[in-house]
């Protein structure tokens, strides 16, 4: 499969709807995210491994959950788990992008945590080909993504790669009110607006599979 072949497929199975993520779908490409030899595969509609038992996720979960978390340009985002960084890209690309095919310094900001140091390291480079980390877009962090990363909250919207037992506190809190927080749950996607301090609307999308989040020591 080719990649417009790939997009033209997540658009007319509604998966990819929101034109903003479109554009950034067919600009950062999933092949300079998956490794050297699985580059034949990198536009099958499925999940590859990225080494140290993660994936980058299935490209129809990645638009899916980017549609859902509706990023807008300017916003500070949280990227839990940001493997390969394909995401961590996509998002860069979104809420940077000011006119035209220009990007911005300030105009937007994704914040990338990663716990595997051999992934944060591959985050890095991969990012770093489309010139986010120089121009200040993306910022790549070495720590449990379970905690978040409280030195740059509040966050506009939080969004994660890999699955938790439950949502943790850490990520509630450190999320904007009127922010917005999409993660895996178990076999399921929630989808958690902050209303105020203390209270939160919660939808549930149930029928996916995720590794697990790593955390702890």
């Amino acid at each position: 499969m080719t990649k417009d072949k790939l997009i033209e497929y997540l658009i007319e199975n509604q998966y990819l709807r929101n034109p903003k993520i479109i554009e950034a779908f067919r600009k950062i490409d999933r092949q300079d995210f998956v490794p050297a030899d699985l580059k034949p595969l990198a536009y099958v509609n499925e999940p590859l491994s990225i080494g140290q038992g993660q994936t980058i996720s299935q490209p129809l979960t990645v638009a899916f959950m980017l549609d859902l978390l509706d990023p807008q340009v300017g916003e500070k985002i949280l990227d839990i788990g940001s493997g390969s960084g394909w995401q961590t890209a996509l998002l860069a690309y979104i809420v940077s992008k000011v006119s035209g095919h220009k990007l911005s310094i300030g105009s937007g900001q994704v914040i990338a945590i990663e716990k595997v140091l051999p992934l944060k390291a591959m985050t890095e480079e991969n990012v770093e080909k489309y010139g986010f980390i120089k121009k200040g877009i993306v910022k790549v962090i070495w720590d449990d993504g379970s905690k978040g990363y409280e030195k740059e909250s509040p966050y506009d919207k939080i969004i994660a790669a890999a699955a938790a037992d439950k949502i943790p506190e850490a990520w509630k809190k450190q999320l904007k009110v009127s922010g917005r927080l999409v993660t895996p749950v178990g076999h399921s996607i929630v989808v958690l607006d902050k209303i105020s301090e203390t209270e939160f609307k919660e939808k549930e999308h149930f029928g996916f599979s995720f590794v697990p989040l790593v955390s702890g020591n």
